[in-house]
Order: C-alpha cells, then structure tokens, then sequence
C-alpha cells in the first residue's frame, strides 16, 4: 500500500494553497467564475491538509483526549462551513507545515542518542577452533576471544588479552582523547580503536555491555517526565475544552462565529505543552554524548535545585590508590632514601611498596636492581640487603622486633599518621634512615570543581569519611570544604545525609559508586562517579558520571541549570504569544490564518531555543582538549 509521507503531503498542499492564492488575487479576480475554481481548489487543500489532523482528532475523543488537533479540526470544518475556504486551507495547511518542520526540528534533538546507536558495533570478528570468523555481535559468548583491528569498533566488555592499543572511549566516559590499553586492562563495548591491535576476552556481551545499558538508560531517561512537565500536561487536558466550552460562549454571545473559531486557533497551547520536553530531552542527550547520564527529566530538574552536596572520600575526592606524600631522609639524600626502598620493594607486590616504586621511577627512571635475601615479614613489612647493608621497610612493629630504636622520630610518626598517612620506616640494624609517608593522593580537579560549585549556588558542600577526625579535616581544607563528618559507618553517612538535607535543603551524594550504594540510594540525590561497567552504580545512582573525571560534576550541574532557565524562558514565551493573539482576536487585529502562523512560529522558535542545550558546553570541551594537546 502506497504511503504518503509528511513531507509529500505538505508539498502538495502548498501548491495547492499557491494555486488558490494565485487565482484568488491575480487571475480570476475580475472574471465571473473565479469563486468556483477556488473553492474547489480551496477545499481539496483543505482535505489534504486536514486529513491528518482530522484522523488524530477523532481518534483522540476516542480515548477521552481533547487535544490540539481537535481546537484545529473545529476552526477549520467550521470555517468551511461559513464560506471562509481560504481561512480553512491556510489554517490547515500553517499546521501540517509546522507539524512537519517540528518533527525536523525534534529529531535534530535526538542526534546525540542516534550518533551513540551509529557507534554501536556492525561486526565482531572471534578465534574460535583455530581460525577468526566474523559473526553478529549478538552472538558472540562469554569467553569468547574477539580480535579488533585499527578503526574498528569494540564489540563486547572484557578485558585485553594480547596487544596493544590507543581507543577513543568518549561514547562511554565523553573522554576527548584516546587512551591506551594493554593486556590485563578493560574495555567497553561501542568504544573505537584507533591505532594499534586487541585481543579481547568477552566479559559482557550482547545487551549485558555497558554500551548496551547506556543506549537503554538513556531512552528509558527521556521517556521520564519532569515535574513541571507533567503540570503543563495535566493544565493542558483542562485548558483545551475550556477553549471549546469559551468559543461556543463568545460565539453565542457576539453572534460572530468567525470570531469563535479564530479563537479556538489562537488559543492552542502547542507551544506551551512543548516548551518543558523538549528541553529536557535536548539536555539529556547532550550529557550522554559527553559521558554524563541523567536518568530522566525529573532528575535533571532536580540535579537543578540541589543545595548540599556530600563527598565520598576514597575513590571521588581522591584517587583510590596509594602515592608518596612526602619522604624524610635523616642520614642520606631523598631520592637515595626512596631508590633504596624502591630496590627492596621490587621483591613485594603491596599497594604500599607499589607506590614507592611508583614514586622512585617518576623522578629516577625505571630501576633494574634488585635485592638480596629479600624476605617477607607478614604484617610488619620486609627485610633485604643491599650493598652488604641490610635494610627493614616496615611499620614499627618490625622495628620493636628487631630492637631498632625508633624513640626519636615518634613525634613524626604519630603527626603523620594523624593526618592520615602510613608511614613506613626505613632502616637498618644500626636506625632509622628515613621515613616515607604514603597516603591517597587527592585528585587535582577537586579544588577546582568545589570553587565551581559553590559558584553555580550550591551553598553547602561537605565529605563523608570512614577515616579519623584529623586525616578528614586535612583533605577537606586542602579541597576547600564547608565540613566534613569523619570516622562514619555505612548507616551513619545515611544518618548524615538526612541532616544536611533538613537544613540545606536537596542534597546529592557523590560517591564511586561500589561501596557508597546506601548513601546514593538513600541521598535526595545520588551521583556515581566513574561508572563505566560498575552495575551497582549505574542502577543505583541518579546520576552517573562515567568516567573518573570529578570535574565532570561541574558540567553536569551547569547543564542541568541552563536546562532549567531554557524551560523558564520557553514556558514565558508560550504564555507571552498566547495572551497576545487573545488580544489580538479581541481587537479584531488577528485573523484565523495569521493566528495559526504565529502559532506555528511560536512553536518552532521554543523548539529551536531548546536546541541551544545541545551546544552547551561545546566550548568549555573545546579548550580542554586544547590544553590536553598542548600538555602533551
């Protein structure tokens, strides 16, 4: 069956409106017979035009709906009745034209999710028995080797099994550079490698990939209606027959049923009813281009009027790993300190000896020597020789058991680990050497993002820690924090949150998401940050920020804040237009046509201020990424 599009049939109406306009003014205006031709021209635009909205009136009332459609559909039969053929093909013809540049308009909105589905991976290329074939990354198993070459995509989760790799991950984390990957390390599905060879062991397949989650989270978001949303819906369902019961008493009153049906025209709240969704989905598909997922327009709105925000410590406002934080040398250099420790290091796999091995190369260069007699001492440290000495790295239980004395730096030692700190000790038979302190290092972007936050009107921004009063106070002056709430149980972040929010108001918590799920799910608000492939995050938290870019936060606070002030301009705009075609109407300065055309403008302009939501930020990417290039 032959099926006319939106596109035809407005094409085809607007000719037909160009012919009756042209025989109206110019052809027949003085020949006897004109009126014939026209109206029948007139009333086959009319048709043709109308027959949409006529179908989607009727269908409507069937359910009980008395929309748009409808005020349009009553203008238009009634101006046909009336005699006035031009006024009802011109309404008719203003509506579907607007109809149909508002569909163009909306799916520009949409890009963003549609360039995410255009990432999603075509092939995927798997060694099984022997050889690589090429099947449907649906059917690809876990376990499953998959083979991914330069500019392919990736088509499962897992984790790199051979080779080594630059891929671009923005479609996930909204990450603008590449990053490398080599064996042991993760990758997502719908991400691109650029340079180099993977072999990939599948972890996550098929609809269980991180890619696969985000295209249905992100969907499922702009479904999620706001607050505000669902009011102007439900105003809207009241307002409509309140026009048609107005007109039917403005016409029975003035005897005028011109003046009615220009009136059930004007009064159309199209404009109004758009002015909140649109906007909202305009937000929500920029944020997950830029890796950031807002699950709904309710949690955008709300993301809007926050007014606390609470930190985890461990893994948000600092890195989650171990790091050097200072070293103290007593009898020998700095850096001879830490070469030493680093060489008796190498024989552990500790987080703790990592980290000073970790340090050692930063300012040294990779260190190839190794110790001798290295032995491990469960819980006190190790113990090794070096050059005919031998050396202790331990806590100071090691030194107690080896009779090393240590009186003399106790006062460093407890200072250091007030703040926080592990302090190993190093030392021989004879002392101590020295003292390395290693703590999580917090991450550089905090200090920053807090100073943006309280820019953008948040007023109270606080961390919740499981760690001592002393370690806590450290990080939060160091961050620049209105308060921290230390030595805190799971439940007593719950506790906490509650209290914040009584006072402040709305209140996000903002935690890694792994060990955070309480709070998240217990906050007004729930913020997870660097997400990507964590399940009790992106199904607990509200918000999920996937990578572990902290200051990504601050976008997402400014992009729900300009949503929030492009859904106030567009709802004053809807009502300014409205309230001035009434007074149009009643001055008898606005006709039925020129009603529906500014109208129709009204809501194509909403439509388009909505879009500048898909630029925001555009700029602020552009100079980080600037600066990402010059650094390098």
């Amino acid at each position: 069956m032959f099926k006319v599009s939106k596109k035809q049939i407005v094409w085809a109406a607007g000719i037909l409106a160009l012919a009756a306009l042209v025989l109206n003014k110019i052809i027949f205006r003085d020949m006897e017979g004109y009126a014939t031709v026209s109206i029948i021209i007139m009333i086959v635009g009319t048709v043709l035009a109308g027959y949409n909205i006529f179908k989607t009136a009727i269908v409507s009332l069937r359910y009980g709906v008395v929309g748009i459609d409808l005020l349009v559909s009553i203008a238009a039969i009634g101006a046909l009745i009336i005699g006035e053929y031009w006024e009802a093909q011109a309404v008719t013809f203003l509506f579907t034209f607007g109809d149909y540049l508002e569909s163009l308009t909306l799916e520009k909105t949409r890009d963003s999710i549609r360039s995410l589905m255009d990432l999603a991976p075509d092939i995927a290329r798997v060694r099984r028995n022997g050889e690589e074939i090429e099947i449907s990354p649906d059917d690809v198993v876990f376990g499953d080797h998959v083979v991914i070459r330069p500019g392919e995509k990736i088509p499962v989760d897992g984790a790199v099994v051979e080779g080594s790799a630059y891929v671009n991950q923005a479609a996930i984390t909204g990450e603008s550079m590449p990053i490398s990957r080599d064996p042991g390390e993760e990758v997502f599905s719908g991400t691109i490698l650029e340079s180099g060879y993977l072999v990939v062991q599948a972890e996550r397949v098929g609809e269980d990939t991180t890619f696969a989650r985000i295209l249905h989270m992100v969907e499922e978001a702009q479904d999620k209606k706001a607050s505000s949303q669902k009011f102007l819906e439900k105003f809207a369902a009241w307002y409509t027959p309140a026009i048609i019961l107005l007109s039917i008493v403005v016409g029975l009153i003035s005897k005028d049923i011109r003046l009615a049906l220009t009136l059930l025209v004007v009064s159309c709240p199209g404009a109004l009813v758009i002015s909140t969704p649109i906007s909202y989905v305009a937000a929500i598909g920029n944020g997950a281009k830029n890796g950031v997922l807002v699950k709904g327009g309710e949690i955008m709105e709300k993301l809007g009027r926050v007014k606390a925000i609470a930190f985890d410590k461990t893994g948000t406002l600092t890195e989650g790993k171990p790091g050097v934080s200072r070293v103290k040398a007593y009898d020998m250099d700095e850096d001879e300190l830490l070469r030493i420790a680093a060489i008796g290091e190498s024989f552990s796999e500790h987080p703790l000896g990592a980290a000073i091995i970790r340090k050692a190369e930063e300012k040294m260069g990779k260190i190839n020597e190794t110790p001798e007699d290295a032995r491990m001492l469960i819980g006190h440290g190790l113990a090794f020789v070096y050059e005919g000495t031998e050396y202790f790295i331990g806590n100071r239980k090691l030194l107690d058991d080896q009779n090393i004395d240590y009186s003399a730096h106790e006062a460093y030692l407890n200072d250091e680990e007030a703040l926080g700190q592990t302090a190993v000790i190093v030392a021989s038979e004879e002392k101590v050497h020295g003292i390395i302190s290693i703590a999580d290092t917090i991450r550089q972007e905090a200090k920053g993002l807090v100073a943006d936050l309280h820019a953008q009107g948040v007023k109270n921004i606080v961390m919740l820690t499981g760690d001592n009063r002393r370690a806590a106070q450290a990080v939060a002056d160091a961050v620049g924090l209105d308060g921290q709430y230390s030595e805190l149980l799971p439940e007593d972040k719950v506790s906490a949150l509650s209290e914040i929010s009584q006072e402040y108001g709305e209140t996000a918590m903002v935690g890694d998401g792994i060990n955070d799920a309480p709070a998240l799910a217990s906050a007004d608000l729930g913020i997870a940050i660097g997400a990507a492939g964590t399940d009790v995050a992106m199904e607990t938290a509200d918000v999920v920020l996937m990578s572990d870019d902290i200051g990504q936060l601050s976008y997402a606070m400014g992009l729900s804040r300009a949503t929030a002030n492009n859904v106030k301009q567009n709802v004053i705009f809807a009502i300014v237009v409205v309230v001035v075609l009434l007074a149009g109407v009643l001055v008898q300065t606005v006709n039925m046509s020129l009603g529906m055309l500014v109208h129709e403008g009204s809501v194509l302009l909403v439509i388009l201020n909505a879009m500048r939501l898909l630029n925001y930020g555009r700029g602020k990417r552009k100079q980080k990424l600037e600066a990402v290039k010059v650094g390098d």
